[in-house]
């Protein structure tokens, strides 16, 4: 049942409600968020090609500022996130998605203006760096959202293929900027290009205006196409309670080992690959790592489905910290002739594994909440602790992925530290293979050992 666009009657676990019309129109509701969900990835990691691109034009930053500017979006992502991971209840998806996408035009607009003036300040640049950190932010509440639509046996696929398929946004911008800024793709409305120091021309202003047109369109599915649900709608208070929950802390560590890799390495390899391997081109073809990354989070839901994701999230840990190694390895012999290939290998590595794991965590989380709250309130009948259930599920899958988008901050600023403190990357390397550590115990002991807290 629908009043306006709000559905009044929804039962998603309902076999034959959702043969009849909830299928169809969850469905729906995932198509026009996930296009949502990759503008919003795509207008986040922005700022990973313009740092490249931006002394070649004239700016003199140094390379922490550039740093900065690359790690800028993946603070205000996470901070955005967790802002963003109580609005669902409160506002519903529809309204929330049109909102949070409009929004995404401020970065965008103001990137394509800002690279065209050559007196533009380091400040300007970096409140537009964290404006974009807004597209990060949508991710919370897109889970969140998505979350509601679809019964428990198929939830782990549902947000795989939502975050996977938006996570694909970060593989595009890294594919398509470098070449639509060569280009004046729109005419004299796109402005005059710039000089690039070593000769030639570039029109910078195309990384930000390319998504204008396609925000707009996602604006227009959204209001039209989505819908809210009347039974999840709630105040922060009632979400609240997670804070309260010792495994939402839990999955706030472990979403943080692999979405907060998967983003960080997104924003920080461009320029490492050109401060490591400068001879390399690495530019033109750092886009595979995310694009593998968001695939292999698309196709890998039903592993967790099907093993659990406890299971898979402790081998996905092992396999991360193993390719950590293997990059400090080849970072400390880069002037062998293999160097770079062993290099990029492992990044290859690393971000498939963190794809697999960044669908497996989010599987946990219900089954996890399942068990919390039937054995913290036996006294309430089925349907109040299903409520909850999916309430404080989605709120936790929220509010992880805000402390997770940390990475996006985090890891370039490590390697900036490092090159800092001791003159080159390696120390940010040994940091996050001891965290990948930390992470396959922590999953081992709470998840998947024998006689395991809660068993997933």
């Amino acid at each position: 049942k629908m009043s306006g666009r709000v559905l009044t009657d929804w039962r998603p676990d309902d076999e034959q409600f959702r043969s009849e019309q909830g299928g169809r129109v969850a469905r729906r509701n995932l198509w026009c968020s996930v296009l949502a969900l990759f503008l919003a990835f795509a207008i986040w990691v922005i700022w990973a090609v313009v740092v490249v691109e931006l002394p070649r034009i004239g700016f003199e930053y140094t390379t922490a500022q550039l740093f900065w500017l690359a790690a800028l979006p993946g603070l205000s992502g996470a901070t955005f996130r967790f802002l963003f991971s109580f609005v669902i209840p409160i506002f519903g998806g529809r309204l929330w998605t049109t909102l949070s996408t409009a929004l995404l035009l401020l970065p965008a607009v103001g990137i394509g203006i800002a690279v065209q003036n050559p007196d533009t300040s380091f400040g300007v640049f970096a409140i537009l760096a964290l404006l974009c950190g807004l597209g990060g932010g949508n991710f919370s509440s897109s889970m969140a959202n998505i979350s509601y639509f679809f019964p428990r046996r198929s939830k782990g696929n549902a947000l795989a293929v939502n975050g996977g398929l938006g996570n694909v946004g970060v593989a595009f911008t890294l594919y398509i900027l470098p070449i639509v800024i060569t280009a004046g793709v729109f005419g004299f409305l796109g402005g005059k290009p710039q000089p690039v120091v070593d000769g030639g021309e570039i029109w910078l202003q195309n990384a930000g205006y390319i998504f204008v047109p396609f925000l707009i369109v996602s604006c227009l599915l959204a209001w039209f196409g989505m819908d809210d649900i009347a039974e999840y709608k709630g105040t922060i208070k009632e979400q609240s309670i997670i804070f309260k929950r010792k495994h939402n802390w839990v999955m706030c560590l472990l979403y943080t080992g692999t979405f907060g890799s998967f983003i960080g390495y997104s924003a920080g390899l461009p320029l490492l690959s050109q401060i490591e391997f400068p001879e390399s081109h690495s530019l033109a073809y750092v886009f595979i790592g995310p694009l593998l990354g968001s695939l292999s989070r698309a196709g890998s839901g039903w592993l967790a489905d099907r093993y659990g994701g406890g299971r898979v999230t402790f081998w996905v840990f092992v396999v991360m910290f193993l390719a950590a190694i293997g990059v400090l390895y080849f970072m400390e012999n880069k002037d062998a002739p293999t160097a770079f290939m062993g290099f990029f290998t492992m990044f290859m590595v690393l971000y498939i594994a963190s794809g697999v794991g960044n669908a497996s965590t989010f599987q946990m989380v219900q089954p996890i909440m399942k068990q919390e709250i039937d054995r913290l309130m036996p006294e309430e009948n089925e349907k109040f602790r299903h409520r909850q259930t999916d309430i404080e599920a989605g709120t936790i899958i929220g509010f992880s992925s805000a402390i997770a988008a940390f990475g996006g901050f985090f890891i370039p600023e490590s390697y900036s530290l490092s090159i800092l403190m001791i003159g080159v990357p390696d120390l940010a390397l040994v940091v996050f293979i001891g965290f990948y550590a930390v992470c396959i115990l922590a999953t081992w002991w709470y998840y998947t050992r024998k006689n395991a807290e809660v068993p997933c």
